[in-house]
């Protein structure tokens, strides 16, 4: 079954550009194109998209607001942002918002590809440690310290909060459960606990969380 896309960039280029290249993957469906995050809206209504591809910086409305207005319409399709520079502060809006990870704009053809296919399959969080950088730099840019664990936290388990920890420093679930000495499957059971008791769609949301709520601390190198 084919992944639908809907790509969403205000240069007319741009979006052809990314069309040319995923065309030529027999299991990505591009279902529409906008030019702003309104359109985006729109599109995703009459679309039904199973990923977005999200430009962050669009006039009207930008990739970070329509990407807010996408997670509080609740069950939503996985939006991949897509942006210039990796250090971007609006980045690290968006996943704050419900993104479920970015891209920079100069990517491989292959990587682009495979990051759809991996965003759509739930895995999330691309290109973790440049990521996991990315939150970190701006956590402890805006002062944010260890805060008081919010009550999804408190009902995590001893267990649960080892593998977040994990999580939000960029492990894979092969390599947590590497870690912790547990099978695989034991950690995918973990893993969806954690990220339903904590509200978290995926790795991306999960990490920031574990950064805001003070469980991870942020470099500040």
């Amino acid at each position: 079954m084919s992944v639908r896309v809907l790509i969403v960039d205000d240069q007319d280029l741009v979006r052809l550009g990314f069309r040319l290249i995923l065309e030529r993957e027999v299991d990505l469906d591009i279902v529409g194109e906008a030019a702003n995050g309104l359109q985006a809206l729109e599109m995703v209504t009459a679309t039904a998209p199973d990923v977005v591809l999200m430009d962050i910086r669009m006039p009207t409305m930008d990739g970070v607001e329509a990407t807010r207005r996408l997670s509080a319409a609740g069950e939503v399709p996985r939006v991949l942002i897509l942006t210039t520079f990796d250090l971007d502060e609006l980045v690290y809006e968006a996943l704050e918002a419900g993104a479920s990870g970015f891209l920079l704009k100069d990517v491989e053809a292959e990587v682009l590809a495979d990051a759809i296919r991996t965003v759509h399959a739930g895995d999330a969080l691309l290109a973790p440690s440049v990521t996991r950088r990315l939150i970190s730099s701006f956590v402890a840019s805006r002062g944010h310290g260890p805060a008081a664990n919010p009550a999804q936290l408190a009902d995590l388990t001893v267990r649960e909060r080892e593998v977040l920890v994990l999580i939000a420093r960029g492990l894979s679930n092969d390599e947590i459960a590497e870690s912790l000495v547990v099978s695989q499957a034991t950690v995918k059971t973990h893993v969806g606990r954690v990220f339903a008791k904590i509200g978290a769609r995926d790795r991306a949301q999960a990490v920031v969380r574990a950064y805001e709520c003070g469980l991870v601390e942020p470099s500040r190198r």
